[in-house]
């Protein structure tokens, strides 16, 4: 029953325009979770139980809140479903991380450090390098580049598909950033891989959101890096032909 609600949950968010992929698929693991234990209901122990699983307090925050909002959707249809409380868990203190401009050498010296990352040699640096230039020249958010696909590459730029809520865009390219995304489509197009994925890595599939979030953290405002790019087969200091018109931006 559980599995049930929660694909009613999930249609209805969609059809509303919201991608709810995250939530999915934590909800998902819940009713696994639950599921396991018999439960055809939402659980208040059981919801305390899966949410502490979690890593860290903001992750079990996230847990809990995300099932909150099911179980009072769930709990309007049916009394039998508990909600468990906004603060069951603690109350959790937000901290945004502080914004910062980046100016083009620093958007530079990072897609060089990329270009470095490894296994020397596989598409891997050169993907890294790659995908942080672009997003840097382009101002795409990085859910939407890693969903790129080969057929999204056109003579006018780039289509951005079902974006929020729904909707496609045509994202025109500079011709700097076009001949750069060609340099990495000569590598890409001889990689025998059947995902039709654009920015792929050693698997031959597209990294996931956190661990390019993971790459960048590690490598953002690192010293220069010594020796060739493999982005330019240029110096390390050269600037790179993603950069050459792109503005500095957060």
């Amino acid at each position: 029953m559980l599995s049930q609600d929660l694909a009613r949950y999930v249609d209805l968010h969609r059809s509303l325009g919201f991608s709810f992929r995250t939530q999915r698929s934590l909800l998902r693991n819940f009713v696994a979770f639950a599921g396991a234990q018999g439960d055809e209901f939402v659980r208040l122990d059981r919801a305390l139980a899966w949410a502490a699983r979690a890593p860290s307090p903001p992750q079990r925050r996230n847990r809990l809140l995300t099932l909150r909002r099911f179980a009072l959707a769930m709990q309007a249809e049916d009394v039998r479903h508990e909600a468990p409380a906004a603060d069951a868990l603690g109350h959790a203190r937000f901290e945004r991380r502080r914004p910062h401009i980046y100016r083009p050498e620093e958007v530079a010296r990072l897609m060089q450090a990329a270009a470095w990352l490894q296994p020397a040699g596989s598409i891997r640096p050169l993907m890294y390098s790659t995908l942080f230039g672009l997003l840097a020249a382009t101002g795409m958010r990085i859910s939407e580049a890693l969903a790129l696909r080969l057929e999204d590459i056109t003579a006018d730029g780039l289509i951005i598909r079902q974006t929020k809520f729904q909707k496609s865009r045509l994202l025109p390219l500079h011709e700097t950033t076009q001949r750069a995304l060609d340099q990495y489509l000569s590598v890409r197009v001889r990689l025998g891989t059947l995902d039709d994925a654009l920015l792929v890595s050693t698997t031959g599939k597209a990294p996931s959101y956190h661990t390019v979030v993971a790459i960048f953290l590690a490598h953002d405002g690192g010293a220069p890096v010594p020796g060739p790019s493999a982005m330019t087969g240029t110096n390390a200091g050269a600037p790179s032909p993603f950069i050459a018109n792109c503005p500095a931006r957060a």
